[in-house]
């Protein structure tokens, strides 16, 4: 018998097939997915504190893989690898490489052109990269701690607060969440920069 998630608003289903590269099988229920992934997670973010990339290094293909390796290699065997499949969100699955190359120039090109404020360049960052959904789940995570690596390390600024409180669950501050997404899609990216400070 299959695993059975019930899904929030904004989340990415699982297919069967992506659920069979779950690798502890004890797991039954998302609250036990959740707990595993967090300390996962955890991991990835201590792993950030020991490291001093540039934004060079942070804004390729390579370290972006890592990342999402880093925060999901112990609970899911497809962890740092591009999803094979379309979901509800996102490109297709054949353009993910394309647009994310094309993301790293285009936030080089800002950075280096000071194009916008460095807590706009990482909250772009982390909206195009989110839109482009390179990964079979993780992705909004995965997001969030990329610009909080950009902003951090590359532009040596403060991470962000994103709402101060857990957005991974249903309430309140994942809809103001949610909803500045749907605002930066429609290139209102004013909502998200000011949640990301909350």
């Amino acid at each position: 018998m299959g695993l059975e998630f019930i899904y929030i608003n904004g989340q990415t289903p699982l297919d069967e097939e992506e659920k069979e590269d779950l690798k502890i099988k004890t797991i039954s229920t998302r609250g036990e997915l959740d707990e595993f992934e967090q300390a996962n997670i955890e991991k990835a973010i201590e792993w950030t504190l020991k490291i001093n990339p540039t934004y060079d290094k942070i804004l390729s293909v390579a370290f972006i893989k890592e990342v999402h390796k880093r925060m999901f290699s112990e609970v899911w065997g497809w962890a740092g690898t591009f999803r094979k499949t379309n979901k509800n969100i996102g490109i297709d699955k054949y353009q993910i490489e394309i647009e994310l190359t094309a993301l790293m120039a285009d936030c080089k090109f800002w950075i280096e052109n000071k194009i916008f404020a460095e807590d706009e360049i990482a909250i772009r960052f982390k909206h195009r990269l989110v839109k482009i959904h390179p990964f079979t789940n993780g992705n909004g995570r995965h997001s969030r701690l990329c610009a909080d690596i950009l902003i951090s390390k590359g532009l040596k600024g403060k991470v962000f607060t994103w709402g101060s409180q857990n957005i991974t669950e249903k309430g309140v501050t994942r809809s103001k969440y949610l909803n500045a997404i749907y605002e930066a899609d429609k290139e209102n990216i004013i909502p998200l920069l000011d949640f990301a400070r909350t």
